[in-house]
C-alpha cells in the first residue's frame, strides 16, 4: 500500500508491524465515518477497560454472568436459576429491556422495533404491534427502556433473557402481562430490572469481578507486545494520557500485567512512564460534564490525598476524579487536538464528542467478526437486493383497486425469511448493526459520533502517524438522483461498495 505524500506516490516506511492489503484482512482495517488527519491530532486520550486491556471473550463475560447469578440467589432468587450458563450466540449489544413487558428489543435510531424477544422466545409480527403500537418506542422513555450498549451488559443483556424465561416456564408462578404473581406476591418487570441492575453494581463496584480477574489475569485478559510500541510512537509525536473509571490499584495492576513483555530488568520502562497524565476514577460520563474533585493519588498506598489538586502538572503522576476540562487545562490542548480512543459509544465517545468536540475512535472488538460474516453472506445481502427491487416494481404496477397485494405481501414475507437468516449468521439476536437493510440504534450512533472506528486499538499501528483518514462525500438522496438510472429505487450499497467506501487514505507529514 503507498502512502500520499504532497502528491506523490512513495512507499511507506518500514515498521515492525506489517502493513496488509485493504481486501485481505478486513480485521486490521480502520474505518472512517469523518475524515481525520491524524498529523493534525497533538494528544492521544485512552479508555483502559476493552480498549487497552481486552477482556477475553467469552470467559470473562461467563465470568460475570455467573457472579451475577450468585448474587441473585444470595438476595433470595430460585436457586433454580444457577442452572443457566452463558451462551455467547444470544445476546449483542445495543439491545433495549422495556422494563413493562420484561422484552428485549432491537431498535432502530428512530424507535422503531426490528425484533422482540420475550425469554428466549421471538415475539410474532403481531404480538409486536399489540404491544408497540406502529411497532415504535420513545427512547427518550428512560424510566421504561434501559439501552444495553456497553460490553460489560453482555452478561445483564443474557440474564434478562434467562430470567424472564425462567420464571415464564415455572410452575410455581402466574404469568402476568408486566409481571409474575406468586401467592400473596408479585414481582413486576420492573423489579426484576432494578434487581438485576443492584447486582452489576455489587459485582462491578464492590469489587468480587475484579478480585477474580486478577486472580488469572492470563485468563481473562487478553496480553499483547505491541502495545507499548503503540504508545512509544505515539509519546513521539504528541501527548498522551488515560483516562479510566477504574480505580488505581486495579487500573496498577492490569497495566503492570499489560507492560510486563519479558524485558530485562534495565530495559523495562514502568507503564506509567508511557503516558503524560493518568486519571483514575473517573466516572465517566459525568467526567466529561461537570466532573468531580481532582485529587492526587498515592501510588504506594493507592489512597487518595486529601484536598483538590491545584498544583501544576506532573509528568507521571496518578489523578483522581477531575473533568475532562481539567486535563485539557494540565495538558494545553483544546478540542480537536485531542484523538479519544474507547470502546463505551455514549460515556467515551458520544459525550466527548457532544461536550468537548474532541475528535473520537471507537474500539468495536465485535467488528472482526461482523466482517467475516458480512463477506461470507454476500448471496444473501443480493437476495434482500433483489426482493426490494421486486417489491418496488410490484408497488409501481398496483392500481387503485389493490390488485396486486397478494404478491406484495408475499414478497414482504420472503424479505422477513431472508432477512431473518442472515440475522442467525451473526448470532441468535442477528448483526450489532443491522436488521435486514435496516441499520440498529448501535450502528446509527457509531456513524453520528466516532471519526474513527476499528476492531482494535492496535490497528493504528498499521497507518503512519501522518495518515489522514479521508471519508467518501455523501450525497443526499436528491443529490445522488442523477445518477441512479431509471425508475425511483436504486440498490443500497453491497459489501464491495461499502469496503471502497470505508477505506481510509495515507496522508503526508504531521502538522
Amino acid at each position: 500500500m503507498a502512502a500520499l505524500n504532497q502528491g506523490k506516490l512513495s512507499p511507506e516506511p518500514e515498521s515492525p508491524v506489517t502493513s496488509w492489503g485493504l481486501k485481505k484482512d478486513w480485521d486490521q482495517r480502520i474505518f472512517v465515518n469523518r475524515s481525520l488527519a491524524l498529523g493534525k491530532i497533538r494528544c492521544f486520550g485512552f479508555d483502559m477497560d476493552y480498549t487497552l486491556a481486552v477482556y477475553k471473550s467469552p470467559d470473562y463475560e461467563a465470568l460475570a454472568f455467573e457472579l451475577l447469578l450468585e448474587r441473585l440467589v444470595c438476595i433470595g432468587y430460585p436457586h433454580e436459576i444457577l442452572h443457566y450458563t452463558y451462551d455467547p450466540s444470544y445476546p449483542t449489544r445495543g439491545l433495549v429491556f422495556d422494563v413493562l413487558y420484561g422484552n428485549l428489543l432491537k431498535v432502530d435510531t428512530h424507535g422503531n422495533v426490528l425484533l422482540a424477544t420475550h425469554g428466549f422466545s421471538f415475539l410474532t409480527e403481531a404480538e409486536i404491534w399489540s404491544l408497540y403500537p406502529s411497532k415504535f418506542i420513545h427512547r427518550d422513555d428512560i424510566q421504561r427502556f434501559h439501552i444495553l450498549n456497553t460490553l460489560f451488559n453482555l452478561p445483564e443483556t443474557y440474564l434478562y433473557a434467562c430470567l424472564v424465561d425462567f420464571f415464564t416456564n415455572c410452575s410455581r408462578y402466574i404469568n402476568c402481562d408486566t409481571g409474575y404473581q406468586h401467592g400473596n406476591l408479585f414481582m413486576s418487570f420492573r423489579s426484576l430490572f432494578q434487581d438485576v441492575s443492584d447486582a452489576m453494581d455489587n459485582v462491578h463496584l464492590l469489587g468480587c469481578l475484579k478480585e477474580k480477574t486478577l486472580e488469572n489475569l492470563e485468563k481473562y485478559v487478553e496480553k499483547d507486545a505491541r502495545i507499548p510500541l503503540l504508545l512509544g510512537k505515539m509519546k513521539e509525536v504528541g501527548k498522551v494520557f488515560l483516562a479510566t473509571n477504574s480505580n488505581y490499584n486495579y487500573t496498577n495492576a492490569i497495566m503492570t500485567y499489560l507492560f510486563d513483555c519479558g524485558q530485562v530488568e534495565a530495559l523495562a520502562r514502568p507503564w506509567q512512564s508511557y503516558f503524560d497524565l493518568i486519571v483514575v476514577d473517573t466516572q465517566k460520563p459525568r467526567f466529561f460534564a461537570e466532573g468531580t474533585v481532582l485529587r492526587q493519588v498515592n501510588t504506594d498506598s493507592g489512597k487518595l490525598r486529601i484536598g483538590t489538586y491545584t498544583g501544576p502538572h506532573q509528568h507521571c503522576a496518578v489523578y483522581s476524579g477531575g473533568s475532562s476540562d481539567v486535563v485539557c487545562e494540565l495538558l494545553g490542548v483544546r478540542g480537536k487536538d485531542i484523538l479519544y480512543i474507547g470502546d463505551h459509544i455514549f460515556g467515551d465517545i458520544l459525550k466527548s464528542k457532544k461536550r468537548q468536540g474532541w475528535r473520537t475512535f471507537l474500539v468495536v472488538p465485535e467488528l472482526a467478526r461482523e466482517l467475516a460474516v458480512w463477506a461470507q453472506e454476500n448471496e444473501l445481502f443480493e437476495e434482500l437486493q433483489k426482493l426490494e427491487v421486486s417489491l418496488a416494481e410490484l408497488y409501481q404496477r398496483m392500481d387503485r383497486r389493490s390488485c396486486g397485494l397478494e404478491d406484495i405481501g408475499s414478497t414482504k414475507r420472503e424479505i422477513q425469511r431472508v432477512s431473518r437468516e442472515m440475522d442467525l449468521c451473526y448470532g441468535k439476536m442477528g448483526s450489532l448493526f443491522r436488521c435486514g437493510f435496516r441499520q440498529t440504534l448501535f450502528a446509527s450512533q457509531l456513524m453520528r459520533y466516532a471519526d474513527l472506528y476499528s476492531s482494535s486499538v492496535l490497528n493504528l499501528l498499521h497507518y503512519p502517524l501522518s495518515c489522514l483518514f479521508g471519508a467518501a462525500p455523501v450525497l443526499m438522496p436528491h443529490e445522488s438522483a442523477g445518477g441512479a438510472g431509471e425508475g425511483p429505487w436504486r440498490p443500497r450499497e453491497g459489501p464491495q461498495e461499502y469496503e471502497k467506501r470505508s477505506a481510509g487514505i495515507h496522508g503526508g507529514p504531521r502538522g
